[in-house]
């Protein structure tokens, strides 16, 4: 089945002017990107002195490093500049950047989700692009809002994702449509003292339980007509957050979760062929193919009275560091990495979806995941959404033990607002 990669518009945050003074001069001009035309690469470098190395830091993960390299060597074959790759944790970027980037300890590039543009921004991290309208084309118009700030353009896109239901076959032989089904499921095939179970899912992580909140009318921040955030507006203890939480709460009352669920003990029972289903996304279906060959299958979540569910989405991408000395070089590098034939390389190798309109892909496993992308939000990429995930952990961690919802829910909302006030106040 051919597939067009893509993503849903994604809409931007809540202004927070004030904080800019924490970062570098935003007034200066924008880094300029190489112009277009006969050049070597993406577009021609016309004015900035051609450095024999690029560095870049991509994400420890074996497949990417894998899929980088090969790349990479294309860019060097093509220009005659050599990329230096450093191993180096996608979530711990950010934070040697901050302490390293100023004196010229970071990389030309680094690699970044769009949740953390907020942030990035704040603190003067990346250099703000200024791309033309042929350097833009072909990737999707919401990614490249996902990577940007106030208007700010701060990344390339490279990556899409979203979560979705994936199955064995041997287990369940069609997906449930309808949450009801999937309960069903559950009762039929779960045996706890086996280790056998119907379905299972990371049960107190967020990013996995928003669907089900938002489901019955639960939201993070709430958006104006514009998409800007209202960071003193939470919808995390509403009613219609209370009962999607209920709702996972009784998976694990009626033992369908069980206590202390994880993602490896998830990922474990699912590729040993004892449990039904799991809610994950597209970085696992290397390893469950590997484990279950054709009985693997992928599905759009199960509805909930008869509406898709919203997972969240998320856009990564290359940023240029604004410290960098071949910012130009940078982002023609940027550029190329995320091309059509390298966006191809990169699936090929890594199993991550193109941030590419103009890239086909012949994978039915990924098939379910892009319908599910239809319905997928994107996670707020305002600074206020990183101290919502550690609240919402805690508060699941206690749902799941059988406390009171709407009481767990209030204190997680109270402390978000808590963290939010000192963070600003911080600044």
């Amino acid at each position: 089945m051919k597939l067009r990669s893509f993503l849903l518009l994604v809409v931007m945050g809540l202004a927070l002017a004030f904080l800019v003074a924490c970062g570098p001069d935003r007034e200066e001009e924008a880094a300029p990107a190489p112009s277009e035309g006969e050049g070597e690469t993406e577009g021609e470098v016309t004015e900035a002195e051609k450095p024999d190395t690029l560095t870049m830091w991509v994400n420890d993960e074996d497949a990417q490093l894998d899929a980088y390299e090969e790349i990479t060597d294309r860019f060097t074959e093509e220009t005659g500049i050599n990329v230096d790759i450093t191993p180096f944790s996608m979530l711990d970027q950010t934070d040697a950047l901050s302490l390293d980037a100023a004196s010229g300890g970071g990389p030309d590039l680094f690699f970044q989700p769009n949740d953390r543009m907020g942030d990035i921004y704040l603190q003067g991290l990346a250099a703000e692009l200024e791309l033309t309208e042929e350097q833009l084309e072909g990737y999707p118009e919401g990614a490249i809002t996902a990577l940007s700030y106030e208007g700010a353009q701060l990344g390339i896109p490279a990556v899409i994702e979203t979560y979705g239901l994936m199955y064995n076959t041997e287990l369940i032989p069609e997906a449930p449509e309808t949450i009801e089904e999937l309960e069903q499921i559950a009762a039929d095939l779960t045996n706890a003292s086996a280790d056998e179970y119907g379905f299972l899912m990371e049960g107190t992580n967020f990013y996995f339980l928003y669907p089900f909140l938002e489901a019955y009318g639960g939201y993070v921040f709430n958006q104006d007509a514009d998409g800007a955030y209202d960071t003193e507006d939470i919808g995390l203890a509403n009613e219609g957050a209370v009962e999607g939480a209920e709702l996972i709460q009784s998976w694990f009352e009626a033992g369908y979760l069980p206590q202390g669920i994880t993602g490896d003990i998830m990922n474990g029972l699912f590729e040993d062929g004892k449990v039904g289903a799991v809610v994950t996304g597209p970085w696992s279906i290397a390893a469950y193919s590997e484990a279950l060959g054709d009985n693997l299958a992928v599905a759009p979540l199960p509805t909930i009275d008869g509406e898709n569910l919203a997972s969240f989405s998320g856009v990564k991408g290359w940023l240029v560091n604004e410290y960098s000395e071949n910012i130009e070089w940078a982002t023609e590098l940027a550029l190329f990495i995320t091309n059509p034939e390298s966006a191809v390389t990169y699936f090929e190798v890594a199993g991550e979806l193109p941030a590419r309109t103009d890239v086909e892909i012949d994978d039915e496993l990924r098939a379910g995941l892009v319908e599910q992308a239809e319905y997928a939000v994107p996670m707020p990429n305002i600074p206020a959404m990183s101290q919502v995930w550690d609240p919402m952990a805690d508060a699941f961690e206690f749902i799941s033990q059988g406390q009171d919802a709407q009481e767990v829910l209030e204190e997680a909302v109270d402390q978000i607002r808590e963290q939010i006030q000192l963070s600003e106040g911080a600044n």
